[in-house]
């Protein structure tokens, strides 16, 4: 009000204000003669309401210019907040993975199992898997946990194409739910398992394990029986292929990237050398398999298969 006061104060309204307009030729009026013009009380007034409505306005557009900046900072804080929630989860299941807490860690993971982060849903996919595999889970729960781990899989690498882990989880899930759906699913996923598993090496060539499962998938496919074989030459132009050549040089060049770092590799080079009937260098791969500490339950069973 004070702002409209001193407004009106510059414009006063009365005789001693009115002001002289010239109107052009052929208006009322003598021509170029000077005609009295006054401000009337309904205009002046008509123009205070509009000045008013203008302040209103004014005030409302920096009152909501206040309130979206209140919001915003709102959001980044929860935002914020947020992000480093899911940072001590990861740093938590990165622990309890490492300590071989199966349970604890699919527990810890299944609360945020709603997430957008690629990063906890392949976690989760690879605790799922990995409690399907306990010898304790029944058969009807494993099947559950198989199909609900590539589930999570998937929507890790639909929130992240650029993760190798979320490729390799993908492409492992797949091959695991092959094992409920015959033999044409298991072929057809084969060439979706390979696609996945080169883009994994392909975007961390560092990470043994996708090699090491790249290896896998030749020393299968090269392993296939013959009825296999047949079914694939019939429902596929060009079937997968693959020769345990193949299979070693990725089982070797894991073992490159990082040295003992997964039994099931060293099993796997020795059982290679015997498919290449090199006893000598099978004995020294599998004799490495059996000294190598078990950790995990799988370890334990490496170990009983080069008994």
């Amino acid at each position: 009000m004070a702002l409209a006061v001193r407004f009106w104060c510059l414009f006063p309204v009365g005789r001693s204000a009115a002001w002289g307009l010239r109107l052009p030729a052929g208006a009322a009026g003598s021509r170029g003669q000077r005609v009295p013009w006054r401000l009337g009380a309904s205009e002046a007034m008509g123009n205070s309401g509009t000045f008013k409505r203008s302040l209103l306005f004014s005030a409302l557009s920096y009152l909501g210019f206040e309130t979206y900046q209140v919001i915003s900072q709102a959001v980044l804080v929860h935002a914020a907040a947020k992000v480093f929630e899911i940072e001590e989860v990861l740093e938590q299941a990165d622990y309890l993975y490492e300590s071989g807490e199966t349970e604890k860690l699919y527990q810890l993971l299944t609360q945020y199992k709603e997430s957008e982060d690629a990063e906890l849903l392949w976690r989760l996919a690879r605790a799922s898997r990995d409690v399907a595999q306990l010898s304790g889970t029944s058969e009807e729960e494993k099947k559950f946990l198989v199909y609900e781990a590539l589930e999570y899989a998937k929507r890790a690498l639909e929130k992240n194409e650029s993760s190798c882990a979320a490729h390799k989880w993908y492409a492992i899930c797949i091959g695991d739910v092959g094992d409920y759906e015959g033999i044409k699913a298991k072929i057809a996923n084969a060439y979706i398992i390979k696609e996945h598993f080169e883009k994994a090496i392909e975007l961390n060539p560092k990470d043994a394990t996708s090699i090491h499962l790249m290896g896998i998938w030749c020393y299968t496919v090269a392993e296939m029986p013959w009825y296999q074989r047949r079914i694939a030459k019939v429902l596929f132009a060009t079937p997968p292929g693959s020769t345990y050549e193949e299979a070693l040089g990725y089982f070797h060049r894991a073992e490159q990237v990082d040295p003992n770092f997964y039994s099931k590799n060293l099993l796997l080079l020795g059982k290679t050398y015997l498919k290449l009937h090199n006893k000598k260098l099978a004995a020294f791969w599998l004799t490495k398999a059996k000294d190598y500490p078990a950790h995990t339950e799988e370890d334990k069973q490496k170990c009983c298969c080069c008994c």
